[in-house]
Parts: structure tokens; C-alpha cells; sequence
């Protein structure tokens, strides 16, 4: 740990009046301090254990004391027993199914660092071999970087070499959290990816993935990038991505259906979305013959007079529209564990404005009766993550601002990366586009919106600070000067100027609850995705934290 027991303890003297605490429960020290990597803007992650059979709240309570962000989570007995269960049943059946915010509480926990009561923490600790959930990290993230190399590999043959370079570069993170895992690095935030190498020590792997992190510091062209990273997969023990021809197929999707009207041809996806298609994706559209490999379906589209129709497919893969197989293996799933949520992208409806900004939607006037351009669950859902977005900026920016201030400029590069894609997000849902792309798409997604100054601006802007450089004070203060001018323009054009500081102070947190209060009444009400499971919390509580004491 960075902190001395005695000074945890003293904190947690004088938390504990400002929460309505458990009798004889027990209190460990959980996350990046415990396992020996936070800084000074990290959170102090206190976890109670009350033993019982209660249903505790899942959302952390936040307080401010002496100075530090105090983050108060309660489980039940039962509830861990619970939650090592489900992970233990998840192993069992499809590889990467079990949730990742469940691993991430199950290794928290196990590798948390005892205050109070420690018979009651071994004795919660003894429910879960820390062996066995190792194993099971190991294989999860297997299981992620498996499907993020194979898509990359779809992407290459389709020409979209850029994104498939990303999506190697996913999965290669994916792979060394799963290398790293089977060596005892089970901690599940990829942002301390760097001090785990670290830990790990001099081994030949470290050094290769350190050269491939990035197709930037690889120095090689995209094409090669994604056949060098699938060449050290495979050595990180991640099998079953091997590039070889007739692999990847091409799939029917689920619920989606083909229309003409004369000559214009309309997918609907869902029996909610329609996308009309001009004459040369039609055409391309309509030569695709499922379960035929992607050699013989591009030769097909070549014959059916579209040429190089690999970017076409590749959007009608984005789209959810059609679906990539690995042959004998199923339908090709990539994701980003502890990012984005998955799902097909929805590009925006076909306005220029902004369809719902942090204080409502755009209206035409003062006396304008507007119908929003989408539906009514896509528009909830896409505010509530607006409003995520925000707050997930202010988080990056504390978590970059404390890692110059210890000068851990790794851990820095990724915050300043992590700013900028949580403040695209936002970019992008203002413009009603959800489920959003991954991480590493978003500053290319952006293609997605409309044109409009200051959309041009952000496009402009977005790509120079996806590739900026930490590596000393100097560039630190740059990029942070640079990322805070970013996120003002980006709040301005998505109508969110005015969002709190959310983790400066208890007023801030105050507003920030406030603000996502609002937006999660009416995604209730529509039974819309809530952007995090803790925020069923927030709805129960009436808008408070789960456990402050009432004034």
C-alpha cells in the first residue's frame, strides 16, 4: 500500500459518523491503493461486510474527508457469498460470460487489505480461492481478446485497416491482462496495465507488448500492425484467432429484414429501425449470401458490380445489420471489458443539431411542440449516458492530475486518452447515437455526425490529442491545458457548459446526483438501459446517497 495502516484508520474514524454503518461489521481497504498503485487523486475505497443475509446497496456512498475522495461500499455476507457463486457458475459455462463488474467486485475483495474484523474478512475471503478466480480472469480476458483479433482480421480483409489496427490494439491489451492474470496480476482496470508489467518484472513478453501497444509506437503500417499483434497474441497464450483463409463468414443478424419500395431498398433492424440504402450499398446489400466466407462474398459483390465493397460491409457490420462467424465457432462478439458498452452502432438521426442536450432536448422556438427525431427510449438512454459521459470526464481528468502529480506517466498517457474518449462519448450521444462504438472507435465515429462548426472543430481537434505524448512534467501540463480546452468546446456544442465539477467537492456531487436524478426518472419510465446498475440505487433513494446520515 501508499498509505501508512494509521492513517487509513483515521480516515475511517472519521468517515464512519457520516454513514449509517453496520454493528460489528467488518471494513477492508479495497482498489488501486491496496494493491499498491493509486496516487494522490485516488479514491480511498473503503468496503463494509456486515454479517448477515441483508440486501445492501450496490452504489457507494462519497465523502470528502481530510482532503480525500472517500468512497463507502457495504456487502452482506450473503451478497459476496452470492457474487462468488455467480462467478464460479459463469467459469463453468460460456467463457467471458460472467459480468465484468461482478469480477471486478469478486477481486477487489479478495485482494483487499483487512481493518476491521479480520476473522470476518478471512472468512469471506475463504469462499473464493484467489487461485481460481485467477484462472478464471485469465480465461475472461482470453475470451475477450479471442474475438477482439478476430474482428480486427475481418476488418483488415474488408479494407477498414485503421479500425482493425484498433481493434488489435484492444485485443493485445486483452491478452496481456490475460498473461498477466495467470501470474497473479488479476486486477481488472486496464489503467494500471503499466505498473502490473512493471510488477511482473523484465520478461521478453512484457518488452514485445510494450512495442505493440499502439499501432503509433509500433512504427509499422495498420495491415502489418494487426498481423504482428495476432502473432504475439497467440504467443500470450490467447489461441484460436490464427489468420487463415476461409475462417470468417459472413451471418444472417437476428431480427433484421430486407424491404423495396420500387427501387429503394430499407433494412429495418429490431422492428424499430429503418435505414434506407442508396443504389450502390443496395447492391452490395443484395449479393450478400450468408454463410459463404468473406473471400467469395466480396467476389460476389465485385461481380454484382460493386467494387471494392469491403468498407460497405464493414457498415453493415457496425450496424448490426449483418453479423462475421468464425467458422465452426459462431458468430464473431467483440468487446471492450471496462469501456463502452457493446452493441451495434446506431448512427444519428438526420438532423444537424444536437437531438438532447444535458438540460432537455432542442426546441424550435418558444412556442415549438417538436417531436425528438428518435425514439423515446433511444433519447432517454442516450441522455443518461451524456450525463455519464460528463461525469466519467471528471473522473479521467482527477485520475490524469494525480498521476503527474507522481509523475507515473504511463498511467498519465492512458487518463489523457481516457478523457478524451469519455468526452466523445458525450459528443456522440448529444447526437442520439447509442448503444455508443468502442472505445477506440469513437474519435473515427465521429464521422457519424453532421456538419457543423462546431463539430468541425471537435473532428479538428480529436485526432492530434488521441496520440498525445506524457513523459514529462512539461508535456503533462500541456496535454492537460489541451484536454481541459477540448472538453469546454465539446461541452458547449452538447449544450452541457454548465456541468458540475462532480468529484471537487460535496456540492458538486450534490449537482451531478441532481442532474442524473432527473434524466434516470424518465429512462424508468421508459424502461430504457440505465448507463450503470448502481443508478437503480439512486432511483430507490429518491435522488440521495444510499447511506449518508439525514441532516
Amino acid at each position: 500500500m501508499i498509505l501508512s495502516e494509521e492513517y487509513l484508520q483515521s480516515l475511517l474514524d472519521k468517515a464512519y459518523p457520516q454513514i449509517r454503518s453496520v454493528a460489528d461489521c467488518a471494513v477492508v481497504l479495497e482498489g488501486s491503493i491496496a494493491e499498491g498503485f493509486g496516487n494522490s487523486s485516488s479514491d480511498i475505497d473503503f468496503l463494509l461486510i456486515a454479517d448477515s443475509d441483508a440486501d445492501l446497496p450496490t452504489m457507494p456512498s462519497l465523502l470528502f474527508v481530510d482532503g480525500r475522495r472517500v468512497e463507502i461500499r457495504t456487502r452482506s455476507v450473503r451478497q459476496v457469498a452470492e457474487q462468488f457463486s455467480a462467478v464460479t457458475a459463469a467459469a463453468a459455462g460460456r467463457p467471458g460470460a460472467a459480468p465484468e463488474d461482478l469480477l471486478n467486485r469478486c477481486q477487489r475483495l479478495l485482494r483487499s487489505f483487512p481493518l476491521r474484523n479480520p476473522e470476518l474478512v478471512a472468512k469471506v475471503k475463504g469462499l473464493m480461492s484467489f487461485d481460481d478466480f485467477q484462472d478464471t480472469a485469465r480465461e475472461w480476458w482470453a475470451h475477450a481478446a479471442r474475438q477482439s483479433v478476430r474482428y480486427a482480421l475481418v476488418l483488415r480483409q474488408l479494407g477498414e485497416e485503421r479500425e482493425a489496427a484498433a481493434w488489435t490494439e484492444a485485443g493485445l491489451l486483452q491478452a496481456v491482462k490475460s498473461w498477466a492474470a495467470g501470474r497473479g496480476e488479476a486486477y481488472l482496470e486496464p489503467k494500471w496495465l503499466p505498473m502490473q508489467l512493471d510488477r511482473i518484472g523484465d520478461h521478453p513478453l512484457c518488452a514485445r507488448y510494450r512495442a505493440l501497444a499502439s499501432l503509433d509506437v509500433s512504427g509499422l503500417d495498420a495491415a502489418d500492425y494487426v498481423t504482428e499483434g495476432a502473432r504475439l497474441t497467440v504467443d500470450l497464450g490467447v489461441t484460436g484467432a490464427e489468420p487463415e483463409a476461409g475462417r470468417i463468414t459472413v451471418a444472417r443478424a437476428g431480427a433484421v429484414t430486407t424491404w423495396q419500395t420500387g427501387e429503394r431498398v430499407h433494412v429495418v433492424r429490431g422492428q424499430q429501425d429503418v435505414f434506407v440504402l442508396g443504389d450502390r450499398a443496395a447492391r452490395a446489400w443484395r449479393s450478400l449470401v450468408f454463410g459463404r466466407t468473406l473471400e467469395q462474398t466480396l467476389a460476389t459483390a465485385q461481380v454484382a458490380g460493386v467494387p471494392q465493397a469491403g468498407p460497405l460491409i464493414a457498415q453493415f457490420l457496425r450496424f448490426g445489420l449483418v453479423r462475421a462467424a468464425w467458422k465452426g465457432e459462431g458468430t464473431i462478439v467483440p468487446r471492450m471489458p471496462l469501456a463502452a458498452p457493446s452493441g451495434d452502432v446506431t448512427p444519428p438521426p438526420s438532423t444537424a443539431r444536437p437531438v438532447v442536450g444535458i438540460g432537455g432536448a432542442a426546441a424550435g422556438g418558444a412556442e415549438a411542440v417538436d417531436l425528438v427525431p428518435v425514439p423515446a427510449r433511444r433519447f432517454s438512454a442516450a441522455a443518461m449516458t451524456l450525463v455519464w459521459s460528463n461525469v466519467l470526464v471528471e473522473n479521467a481528468r482527477e485520475d490524469l492530475v494525480g498521476a503527474l502529480d507522481r509523475g507515473q506517466w504511463s498511467v498519465a498517457q492512458l487518463s489523457a486518452r481516457r478523457m478524451l474518449r469519455f468526452s466523445l462519448r458525450g459528443v456522440l450521444s448529444a447526437y442520439a447515437v447509442n448503444p455508443l462504438p468502442p472505445d477506440s472507435e469513437v474519435v473515427r465515429r465521429l464521422s457519424l455526425l453532421p456538419a457543423a462548426a462546431d463539430l468541425d472543430e471537435i473532428r479538428a481537434s480529436a485526432p492530434s490529442l488521441e496520440t498525445l505524448t506524457v513523459a514529462c512534467d512539461t508535456e503533462g501540463a500541456a496535454a492537460l491545458a489541451a484536454l481541459d480546452d477540448f472538453v469546454a468546446l465539446v461541452r458547449r456544442a452538447t449544450g452541457a457548459h454548465s456541468f458540475p465539477s462532480s468529484f471537487g467537492s460535496s456540492d458538486g456531487w450534490r449537482q451531478t446526483l441532481e442532474i442524473g436524478y432527473d434524466w434516470l426518472r424518465l429512462g424508468a419510465h421508459l424502461n430504457a438501459d440505465l448507463p450503470i446498475d448502481e443508478a437503480s440505487d439512486l432511483l430507490s433513494s429518491g435522488g440521495a446517497q444510499p447511506h449518508a446520515t439525514s441532516v
